[in-house]
């Protein structure tokens, strides 16, 4: 990668991380925003454009070049800034071998790699800028898949440059659990309180996911679980009537996620006092099943081998690779940066990854 394209890279990806995609709110959409940027690159680099918008901030942005059988997704929504952020993180700061912004790592990185070289290359080319991939709905992907197919799918995530061909589900959902009001001076309060008896309940899920480090087969043993949000009560000197545990989990892959939540579920000290209100579900990467994961896997080396990438480990996160996958397609994940500086104050990427993931990009679009 010349100093030439590793500019280019850098001043993509400036103008994208100063583009508030947070999600939420969702204000991505809108004219002089960041689809009107790609749509303006992509153009210049003899593109052929067309934006989808589904509405409530999901809107994609499809470039073609030609009749290519390869599609290259890309999401360009970011989480909400973390509270640890002591800079701008709008603003894009390079310093130390590393850039640093919202976004720069996930993955807005991968997005102004493609953006450098994709006037630099003449092969076909599809690529795919989704709005909406930290939404927890994928909108945008799953109505891309509805309208067009194709055979091989790379989707751009933090996979340090390897190429990811296999990663755990995802299953989200929220516990509503009850209870009695009243003054918290009552002896009861210790059973009839909702928020009471929601910590009863994710003292035995954590115990749970704990105890379930070593169960399933292959490297994506274990549960994965995350309680985000706790919510209920109104104050200290009264009973809570209500209380919200917004959860999300990862099982191992055999493990189909809304069979999870009902494990997960089923720990409540009173069935009758919880209700499960399912959220965003999604299969793991390969979606085949075990019968067939053989067979994936070939076909994964495969594509990786024709495009010029190593195979990496499997890896806990989940990515909507999976669902092109689940639609038939042969995806693998792969792009800069590394999962652990995602959704973190001062995430960033390294410029050694931009280089290697650029050369990549370059290569397959060759």
């Amino acid at each position: 990668m010349s100093d030439e394209t590793l500019a280019s890279t850098l001043a993509h990806l400036e103008r994208l991380v100063a583009f508030d995609t947070r999600n939420p709110p969702r204000a991505i959409s809108g004219e002089g925003g960041i689809i009107d940027y790609l749509h303006n690159a992509l153009t210049a680099a003899g593109l052929v454009c067309e934006v989808v918008d589904l509405g409530e901030g999901c809107v994609y942005l499809l470039a073609t070049r030609g009749a290519p059988s390869l599609l290259i997704n890309v999401h360009i929504d970011t989480v909400p800034a973390d509270p640890g952020w002591t800079v701008d993180p709008h603003r894009l700061v390079v310093a130390d071998g590393r850039a640093t912004g919202l976004g720069a790592c996930d993955i807005k990185g991968a997005a102004a790699c493609l953006l450098a070289v994709i006037g630099e290359t003449s092969g076909p080319a599809a690529l795919l800028f989704s709005s909406d991939e930290e939404a927890g709905s994928s909108r945008c992907v799953r109505h891309f898949i509805e309208q067009r197919t194709f055979d091989d799918v790379l989707v751009a995530e933090p996979t340090r440059c390897a190429a990811v061909a296999e990663h755990r589900g995802i299953g989200a959902a929220t516990l509503s659990f009850t209870g009695i009001g009243g003054h918290a001076s009552a002896a009861r309060a210790l059973r009839d309180s909702a928020v009471h008896e929601a910590v009863r309940w994710a003292s035995r899920a954590l115990e749970h996911a704990a105890a379930c480090e070593d169960e399933g087969s292959g490297a994506l043993r274990g549960l994965r679980l995350n309680l985000g949000a706790i919510e209920g009560g109104v104050k200290a000197n009264m009973i809570a009537a209500t209380a919200n545990i917004r959860l999300g989990v990862r099982p191992p892959p055999e493990v189909p996620p809304p069979l999870a939540l009902e494990q997960l579920l089923e720990l409540a000290p009173d069935l009758s006092r919880v209700r499960l209100a399912p959220g965003f579900s999604a299969p793991p990467l390969p979606a085949c099943g075990a019968a067939k994961l053989a067979d994936a896997r070939k076909a994964s080396a495969e594509l990786a081998a024709r495009l010029g990438l190593t195979i990496g480990p499997p890896v806990d996160f989940w990515t909507e690779a999976a669902l092109f996958s689940a639609a038939g397609a042969n995806a693998l994940v792969f792009g800069p940066g590394d999962i652990a500086q995602a959704h973190t104050a001062g995430e960033y990427v390294a410029l050694a990854d931009l280089v290697t993931a650029a050369a990549a990009y370059r290569r397959v679009l060759s």
